[in-house]
C-alpha cells in the first residue's frame, strides 16, 4: 500500500466480520509498531496480544467504549516499562507513536483497528494492569482492537487550510 494512501484512508473500525489473523500478520504489525520514533531511542514499549475471548469480554466490563471487542479478532495492549526511562514522562509520547504505527500497519494489512484510550484514566490503567498481570513499573498506555472490517469505509475530507500558520499564528 502506498504511504499516503495508508495515511489518508485509515479509519477507526468498530465493526468486524468473521476471520482470523495469522501470527505472521501480527508479527508484521508489531514490527511496524516497534519502528516508531522514541525520545533518545529508549523504546519503552511492550505489547500484549490478547486473543482470549474471556479477557476481551472483561475489558468491555471496565472500559465504557470497548464494545467493538465483542467481534474483534484480538486486541493489542501497548504498555511501557517506565522503570527504564532515560527521559521521564516521554513514555506517553513514545507509546502514542508506536500505537499510531500499529494502527497504520493494521490498515496496510487490510484489517481494521480502533484505538481505545487507557492512559491517563487510572481506573482503566489499573484494571488492564490487573487483567494482564503487568509487573510493577509497567504502565498501560493504549489498547487497539483488531479485526476484519465488516464493511468498506470512505475517506471524509479532513484537510483544513485554516489550521495552517506560517512563521507566526
Amino acid at each position: 500500500m502506498e504511504a499516503y494512501d495508508c495515511l489518508l484512508n485509515r479509519r477507526s473500525v468498530r465493526e468486524y466480520g468473521k476471520g482470523s489473523i495469522s501470527e505472521e500478520v501480527i508479527a508484521r504489525i508489531l514490527t511496524a509498531a516497534m519502528y516508531a520514533p522514541s525520545a533518545g531511542n529508549q523504546r519503552p514499549w511492550h505489547f500484549v496480544v490478547i486473543r482470549d475471548r474471556a479477557s476481551l469480554d472483561r475489558i468491555m466490563g471496565f472500559h465504557p467504549h470497548a464494545g467493538m471487542l465483542r467481534d474483534a479478532s484480538l486486541a493489542i495492549a501497548v504498555v511501557a516499562d517506565a522503570t527504564s526511562e532515560k527521559f521521564p514522562g516521554y513514555w506517553v509520547i513514545d507509546c502514542s507513536a508506536a500505537t499510531e504505527n500499529l494502527l497504520l500497519a493494521v490498515h496496510a494489512e487490510g484489517l481494521g483497528g480502533c484505538w481505545l484510550g487507557i492512559y491517563p484514566r487510572e481506573d482503566r490503567s489499573e484494571a488492564l494492569a490487573r487483567l494482564l498481570g503487568l509487573p510493577q513499573g509497567v504502565q498501560p498506555h493504549s489498547l487497539v482492537a483488531v479485526g476484519v472490517p465488516s464493511s468498506a469505509h470512505s475517506r471524509p475530507e479532513r484537510f483544513e487550510p485554516g489550521k495552517i500558520h506560517r512563521e507566526k499564528w
